[in-house]
């Protein structure tokens, strides 16, 4: 069964299909479906069509066709975003172009620390490929066995290394996009430093597919250490938090690759929701971090870091209990603990997101101020927080309280969003630290954002896609 949508003619959506072949133009609905659908169910679209080009030249030809006839083009990775950036809307009129097929490791360069990968190579592929030569591709997210890596250059991806590599954006060296026109900017140069005009790359890395498509990218491979610990600690306070992870960077300088804040809640539902999770340690402590060090040098480097830290953790009152895996597959353990803490959530009913960040002295005095605005839009409801202290950014998401009816618990979504993002904002924070803002955020973006800000935005916008083609109705 084929759609049949007013949207997208007929005949045109022939001309598209002829680009990529019959085989690769998606138009049962049946396989349609997994595109026009994201992770959270908050967004869902319609299209009579999906384009799963195998070459640059392709993806270049539809672009062109899609300029000429002024058909909205949606790019899609891995279908993995948080935000409904991926997806198209409701009309029937949007293409999705699925990158997935454009998959190879062009090449990988130990000796330039580089790594040209196309937008369709899976995250964890990238991975394994770096560590058969002997380095590493640092980005590490709970999604990278099907995430992509045009998403994540396209959303800016960070996960919980950046407190060491940085994000996505850093990551990045050089990008091959093709523009709407079709045109095929190639900067696929593997130069870290750079200065001849305006650095292009960065306007479509986080712009979400708006801009352009990415198709290719040089990213950057590190050395693998040769040592790493995982440690789990409690500790009495977020204020103990803070202070520890100031220990830690002034001991462990650039060694300290995850510093993982967890508040009791989040661990409470770990415990109820995940398969044979176990509690690293005894007690009840108000907040616990997942904290780990790596090491150029060797393991009994990494090990002694480690314990000074803690040591000195202990010393200074900021540590209540922690524990050092004492092995590969208990650090595994630890960190399945923290990775699967969004999907722990899911069975205590309905929630409320934020992807906020503040500078990282302000996360206690955000974790105090946002637990009393929360309670004042739902006196019972349960603050979930975790997230990446080393770089400011936490997940503060929101439970329903037990026993309340979901739909009356979401109704309330506005209201919380604005209680929440208001002490963020006037906090100089972000209210999209790492997700992007797709359609979910759009709308608060371009009330709250200076107007100035928005309307450079829609100047970059106008330059790169005069027609409005690429990915409308995200981001502004």
């Amino acid at each position: 069964m084929t759609q049949d949508l007013p949207g997208l003619d007929p005949a045109l959506a022939e001309r598209f299909a002829a680009i990529v072949g019959a085989r690769y133009a998606v138009r049962a609905e049946a396989d349609i479906e997994p595109y026009v659908h994201e992770p959270r169910g908050l967004f869902a679209g319609v299209t009579s069509l999906v384009l799963r080009p195998g070459s640059v030249a392709e993806v270049s030809a539809i672009m062109k066709l899609a300029s000429e006839t002024r058909t909205p083009i949606v790019p899609q990775g891995g279908n993995t975003g948080l935000v409904g950036g991926q997806v198209p809307d409701r009309s029937g009129g949007q293409v999705v172009l699925s990158l997935s097929r454009l998959n190879r490791i062009r090449e990988i360069d130990p000796v330039s620390n580089t790594v040209i990968a196309e937008a369709g190579v899976v995250l964890d592929v990238l991975h394994k490929a770096a560590d058969e030569v002997d380095r590493l591709y640092p980005l590490s997210l709970a999604s990278q066995g099907s995430c992509q890596i045009g998403g994540n250059l396209s959303s800016n991806a960070g996960g919980t290394g950046v407190v060491a590599y940085g994000n996505a954006r850093e990551l990045c060296l050089g990008v091959e996009v093709v523009l709407p026109t079709g045109e095929v900017f190639d900067d696929l140069r593997k130069l870290k430093k750079d200065n001849t005009g305006y650095d292009l790359k960065n306007l479509f890395v986080g712009a979400e597919g708006t801009l352009g498509v990415i198709t290719a990218a040089v990213l950057k491979l590190y050395p693998k250490p040769k040592g790493r610990e995982v440690a789990w600690v409690g500790l009495p306070s977020a204020e103990a938090a803070l202070a520890l992870f100031n220990t830690a960077q002034e001991l462990g300088g650039g060694a300290l690759t995850a510093f993982e804040l967890i508040g009791r809640t989040p661990m409470s539902f770990a415990m109820r929701h995940i398969p044979d999770a176990r509690p690293p340690l005894s007690g009840d402590w108000a907040w616990e971090v997942l904290m780990e060090i790596s090491s150029g040098r060797s393991a009994e480097d990494a090990r002694t870091l480690m314990e000074d830290i803690l040591s000195a953790g202990f010393e200074a009152d900021q540590v209540g209990d922690a524990v050092i895996a004492a092995s590969l597959g208990q650090a595994n353990e630890f960190w399945r603990l923290r990775e699967m803490l969004p999907e722990s959530q899911k069975p205590e009913g309905a929630s409320i997101k934020h992807d906020i960040s503040v500078p990282i002295a302000s996360i206690p005095a955000f974790i105090e101020r946002a637990a009393v605005v929360v309670a004042g839009v739902c006196a019972e409801a349960r603050v979930v927080c975790f997230g990446h202290m080393g770089d400011g950014n936490l997940h503060y998401n929101i439970s329903q309280p037990a026993g309340m009816e979901a739909a009356a618990f979401l109704a309330l979504y506005r209201d919380m969003n604005k209680a929440v993002h208001d002490v963020v904002r006037s906090m100089n924070g972000s209210i999209s630290a790492e997700h992007g803002i797709g359609q979910l955020k759009r709308d608060e973006l371009i009330a709250t954002a200076p107007p100035h800000a928005i309307e450079l935005m829609r100047r970059v916008k106008s330059a790169f896609d005069p027609a409005g083609i690429m990915n409308p109705g995200k981001t502004i």
